[in-house]
């Protein structure tokens, strides 16, 4: 063979050979997040989730690529963007809240889903089992709606002379309305109090709430856990400040927010399950062997700023039990 022809073949060799090398690297898998409201909100969860993935041997940009959807705090966009995910065939889904969870469900019966909720699952019709989660789901939730007579009671020891409350939800989120407005109705008739459900999904909405309220003689409210009134915390606190009236929320970070005082599980934990999921199912581990994660949690925070622009004397009995006083 001439030397022309031998340099001739080589490069031929090498030049077949590379697209197939090219061919056996595997590419990075993906994944779907779903958030409802937007990513600067969502910047302390994002870090546990990501922590957790990375716990499961997984780094966002290295070897799993994650593409995000924002709802930016209107339910109705999540069936459109769960179900977009779902053509683009991602790994697994990963949906923050009740209302993307049950968009996802509805979206698909094979992609892994893993969730976080701040309801009971089984309740909320995700899984039907919480140590062994039905077909594609699984995933977290804490105690949020569980202790929502317990948010009322403590807004009763913090408020006493408040004979009626008025119960805030979101009516674009029904599922979570009705539950925790049944829950709490109840636990005002357990309490002697009169109580009044009222609905926001909008700021024009929580506008029109208060007025609303002094007309119902309504002294105190109970700010429902919601994606959508999470993303609102301050806007919220800062409304029932100025309508001096006392408000209980289900996060510490509305509390944060200028809000009176909250009572509910942390958020940080339950993400960082999530991650940790879903890097296990990245691992090929089904979501029906995978247990509902339970974070069992609870924090009080009181907001004593709050408390002296409303006018209120925050008993000690409730400092003493705090996890957390702001000043």
């Amino acid at each position: 063979m001439r030397r022309r022809e031998f340099v001739t073949l080589g490069f031929g060799a090498a030049a077949a050979a590379f697209p197939l090398a090219t061919r056996a690297q595997p590419a990075m898998p993906v994944v779907g997040f779903v958030g409802s409201d937007t990513p600067d909100l969502y910047a302390e969860r994002l870090r546990a989730f990501r922590l957790g993935l990375k716990v499961a041997g997984f780094t966002e940009g290295q070897n799993v690529t994650i593409e995000y959807r924002w709802a930016e705090g209107r339910n109705d966009r999540l069936p459109a963007l769960t179900a977009d995910l779902v053509r683009r065939q991602v790994a697994v889904i990963v949906a923050t809240t009740t209302p993307s969870a049950l968009a996802a469900k509805a979206a698909t019966m094979t992609t892994p889903i893993v969730f976080f909720v701040a309801g009971d699952p089984i309740q909320l019709g995700l899984v039907a089992s919480l140590n062994r989660p039905d077909a594609n789901l699984t995933g977290a939730t804490t105690l949020t709606l569980e202790v929502g007579a317990k948010r009322l009671e403590l807004l009763h020891e913090m408020a006493p002379a408040a004979s009626t409350v008025a119960i805030l939800v979101n009516p674009t989120s029904p599922n979570l309305a009705a539950i925790q407005s049944r829950d709490l109705q109840a636990a005002a008739r357990a309490l002697r109090l009169q109580v009044h459900v009222l609905e926001a999904s909008t700021d024009r909405e929580f506008e029109a709430v208060f007025p609303r309220m002094g007309e119902l003689g309504a002294q105190a409210l109970v700010v429902t856990s919601d994606s959508f009134f999470f993303s609102r915390s301050e806007y919220i606190a800062a409304l029932a400040v100025q309508h001096r009236i006392p408000a209980i929320y289900g996060f510490r970070e509305s509390a944060v927010a200028g809000g009176l005082m909250s009572y509910g599980g942390t958020l940080a934990e339950s993400h960082r399950w999530i991650g940790v999921y879903t890097g296990q199912i990245l691992k090929g581990e089904k979501p029906a062997n995978l247990p509902v994660q339970q974070s069992t949690k609870v924090e009080l925070i009181v907001n004593f700023k709050a408390a002296m622009e409303i006018g209120l004397q925050v008993p000690p009995a409730l400092i003493t039990r705090a996890d957390d006083v702001i000043d």
